[in-house]
C-alpha cells in the first residue's frame, strides 16, 4: 500500500471519530452525515491549529449546513449541471468544451461543496459510464477541450486514470486535456513521481487545483505542486470566496503570493455557490470586488485571478471587476486606477477631449481627498 492509500485509510470518515476528536454533540454530526459524507484525511486533519480556524472550517460539519433546507433561493443543483448533462457523467454547457465527471470521491469533502448533491454517491458519478462520456466526446468534434473531474480523478488509480487519458488523447478533435483535483492541498501523497511520469505522456495537460488559505500551502504540498510543474503541466488555481476563511484582503493577497512561488498562476476567485447548507459560507459580492481592488496594482498581475460567479442555472462564469472606468464617450475614456487617481485616455480621430485636464485633476485630487 502506498502513503497516500495510508492516508486514506487512516481519513476520519464517521461522526462518532469527529465528535470524539472535536468534542461536537454526536446528534448533530450524525444528522449532518445523512445529508453529506464525512472525511478529512490525517494531512489535511494536522493543519487545524484549532476548532474553528479555517482549515477546521472547509472540512469539519456544521449545523448550519441544516439550517437552510426551506430556504428556496439555495438549490440543489445551482448551476443546472445536470440540465446540461446529456449522457451520464458529461456536462455540455460551453460550445468548444465538456466536463468529464469521472470520480465520486474526493480526499476530503469540502463542506461548501457545488456537487453535495453527487460527490460520495458511487450511483451519481459511476466509473461504469466512463466510455460512455468518452464515446459522447468522440461523437462531438466541436469538443476540443475536455475538463476531467469529479470528485476527484487524482483519487483514481493511475492505470484507470491513464485510461481515461489515453482515451482522450487518441480523439483527434480533442486539444487540450485538463484535470481539476484537489489533492495537493488534501493528500500531497498522491503526486508520486509514477504518477507524474504517466501525466507527462498525454500533453498538452493542464491542471487546476484548489486552495484557499495560505496555511494550506506547507512545504509537502508546495513539493508536490513542483512535481507537477517540472513535469510540465500548467498549474492554475480556482480559489473559493469563504466567510471567515479568506474574506479578508490580506490573507487573499498572502494565498495568492504563496500560490505563485509554488508556481501556480491565480486562475479563479469563485463567489461560493448558492447550494443548500452552504448560506454561512457565502460573502457579499461586494467583498469579493474589495478583495480584487485589493490586489489589482498592490502586487503584481500575475498574482490577480479573474473574480467571478458561476451564474445560477447554468449561465456559465461571468466575471466582475472594480469600477476602473469610470466614463466613455466618442473622445475619450475617463479611469480610475487603483490608488483612487483618475486619467483619460484619447479615442482615436479625437478632435477635442470631452473632459479637460484641469478637470482629470481636480476629479483626482477629490477622490484622493474622499479616500483620505
Amino acid at each position: 500500500m502506498q502513503e497516500w492509500q495510508r492516508q486514506l485509510s487512516k481519513s476520519i470518515t464517521s461522526a462518532e471519530e469527529l465528535s470524539e476528536k472535536f468534542d461536537i454533540p454526536l446528534g448533530e454530526l450524525k444528522e449532518i452525515e445523512n445529508k453529506f459524507s464525512i472525511r478529512i484525511t490525517p494531512y489535511y486533519l494536522s493543519l487545524i491549529k484549532e476548532k474553528g480556524d479555517p482549515i477546521y472550517k472547509q472540512v469539519v460539519p456544521d449545523t448550519r449546513e441544516l439550517a437552510d433546507d426551506y430556504d428556496s433561493k439555495l438549490l440543489n443543483d445551482p448551476l443546472a449541471e445536470d440540465r446540461d448533462s446529456p449522457v451520464k457523467n458529461i456536462v455540455h454547457r460551453y460550445p468548444d468544451r465538456c466536463l468529464f465527471l469521472v470520480s465520486h470521491v474526493c480526499a476530503s469533502y469540502c463542506r461548501f461543496c457545488t456537487r453535495k448533491r453527487k460527490v460520495g454517491d458511487p450511483l451519481k458519478i459511476c466509473g461504469d459510464f466512463i466510455d460512455e462520456g468518452i464515446n459522447y466526446i468522440r461523437k462531438h468534434p466541436e469538443i476540443r477541450d475536455v475538463i476531467v473531474s469529479g470528485g476527484d480523478p487524482l483519487l483514481l488509480s493511475d492505470e484507470r486514470l491513464e485510461y481515461i487519458l489515453s482515451n482522450l488523447r487518441a480523439i483527434p478533435h480533442v486539444q487540450i486535456i485538463r484535470i481539476g483535483s484537489r489533492v495537493t492541498c488534501f493528500l500531497p501523497h498522491r503526486i508520486t513521481a509514477k504518477l507524474v511520469k504517466m501525466l507527462k505522456k498525454y500533453h498538452p495537460l493542464y491542471m487546476n487545483v484548489h486552495f484557499n488559505h495560505p496555511d494550506e500551502l506547507t512545504p509537502k504540498a508546495v513539493k508536490a505542486l513542483g512535481r507537477l510543474a517540472d513535469a510540465g503541466i500548467p498549474l492554475g488555481c480556482q480559489t473559493v470566496l469563504l466567510k471567515g476563511i479568506n474574506d479578508d484582503p490580506q490573507v487573499m493577497k498572502a494565498l495568492m503570493h504563496a500560490l505563485l512561488r509554488a508556481r501556480v498562476r491565480p486562475y479563479y476567485i469563485y463567489q461560493a455557490d448558492m447550494v443548500y447548507g452552504t448560506e454561512h459560507f457565502r460573502t457579499k459580492v461586494e467583498k469579493g470586488l474589495e478583495i480584487v481592488k485589493s490586489l489589482r496594482g498592490w502586487t503584481s498581475g500575475l498574482g490577480v485571478p479573474h473574480y467571478v460567479i458561476d451564474a445560477p442555472g447554468g449561465g456559465g462564469k461571468i466575471p466582475l471587476l472594480p469600477e476602473y472606468m469610470v466614463g466613455i464617450n466618442d473622445n475619450q475614456v475617463l479611469l480610475r486606477n487603483y490608488e483612487g487617481k483618475s486619467f483619460y485616455y484619447i479615442q482615436p480621430q479625437t478632435e477635442e477631449p470631452a473632459f479637460l485636464p484641469e478637470e482629470i485633476a481636480e476629479v483626482s485630487e477629490l477622490r484622493c481627498a474622499q479616500a483620505h
